[in-house]
């Protein structure tokens, strides 16, 4: 199988990652829950893969990196923590479920915010027009669907102009982009364990520029008189056992990126990125929805004349290739973009993918016109 889904999940990881979690589960058993070794081994898993994280992205503060089961959870603990019914919430056009649905569920009032697509200057322009009448933003770092690099960074500098708390989902961005947390200032930045940081899947984080309100509620190992949950990070935020295998290959996830360099990372996947689009756009019946200003992470959208996008994709399922068709669960992405009636079929790339069988991939699609 050539796996060309990564903006869903990292499916080949690096051979360490494998490593640490059979090494978790082999001698770490519950942090905090006793002074035994295996307590205690526990316990420096958790605390180095903290370490690691507040290292890669720029934090001071380790104990202001919670563990989460995924994006979307770290996503509903910021939103929860700071939306109130009502709240004038101002968000990009190109915003996951895991933000549009918890906002929703909150009653907040949503308006929206730069919806054309590879234009970062519009972007920017209609924050800047909006974000006097806004209490809070809530944006994504790179559109999952399309991968369109959105200026986070002039964003964040409106948001401290202007007072306004930011949230950040850097879902298709974080192990690939800079994220500096210090220099972003935003209350909140949330990301998966299991796409471009390697983790496994049942693994995120979120990166605390405050202390939030807890989801859940439950033991912590810690301050357990008290009835209520405590006060101080990560406690806060972290009810129940955690996924200590899981936290262990994250670290070994966050290890191979911090070892092969970001800005490594993100020209090889730029690099076959242009290598997909030089092949495909060869093809009349496809559109290829690509940005001339390289404003885009290792994700190319398109479409096939008269072919629905996920009969397409599973057409290519059984040629070997994994991809993804349809919504991608980002309705309001396609909305922006257009496509919203047939969605996409989406290639997401990793460093683990090679360009011969990028290649071959191609040669194939061009063998199905």
């Amino acid at each position: 199988m050539m796996y060309l889904d990564n903006a869903a999940t990292s499916f080949i990881k690096p051979p360490s990652v494998y490593r640490a979690v059979q090494q978790a589960m082999l001698s770490a058993s519950n942090p905090g829950r006793g002074t035994h070794q295996s307590a205690r081994k526990a316990a420096d898993i958790v605390y180095d893969c903290r370490e690691a994280a507040a290292d890669l992205f720029h934090i001071d503060d380790p104990s202001h990196v919670v563990f989460t089961f995924n994006a979307t959870h770290a996503l509903n603990l910021a939103i929860r923590t700071l939306v109130r019914p009502g709240m004038r919430v101002l968000i990009s056009g190109f915003e996951h479920n895991a933000v549009t649905r918890p906002l929703n569920a909150m009653g907040a009032d949503i308006r929206f915010a730069g919806r054309s697509l590879f234009d970062s200057d519009g972007v920017l322009s209609d924050f800047k027009k909006k974000i006097n009448d806004a209490e809070l933003v809530v944006c994504t770092h790179v559109s999952n669907v399309f991968g369109f690099e959105l200026p986070l960074d002039g964003i964040a500098s409106l948001c401290r102009e202007h007072e306004v708390p930011l949230i950040v989902d850097a879902s298709q961005s974080a192990g690939i982009l800079d994220l500096n947390m210090n220099r972003l200032g935003a209350a909140f930045i949330a990301m998966p364990g299991h796409k471009a940081l390697f983790g496994p899947q049942g693994t995120g984080l979120l990166l605390c520029g405050r202390i939030g309100k807890p989801l859940l509620f439950g033991g912590t190992g810690s301050d357990s008189l008290n009835q209520d949950m405590p006060e101080s990070l990560p406690e806060r935020l972290e009810a129940g056992t955690l996924n200590v295998p899981g936290i262990a290959g994250l670290k070994a996830g966050m290890d191979y990126v911090r070892d092969r360099g970001l800005e490594n990372i993100h020209s090889y996947e730029k690099t076959l990125l242009q290598q997909l689009i030089d092949a495909l756009s060869a093809i009349p019946e496809l559109k290829l929805y690509c940005d001339s200003n390289h404003n885009q992470s290792g994700i190319l959208s398109f479409t096939v004349n008269g072919v629905d996008s996920e009969s397409f994709s599973e057409a290519l399922s059984e040629k070997g290739i994994a991809v993804r068709g349809g919504l991608h669960c980002a309705p309001l992405a396609h909305r922006s973009a257009g496509t919203v009636d047939g969605g996409t079929v989406r290639i997401s790339l990793s460093p683990f993918v090679t360009k011969e069988e990028l290649e071959k991939s191609c040669r194939i699609i061009r063998a199905m016109f």
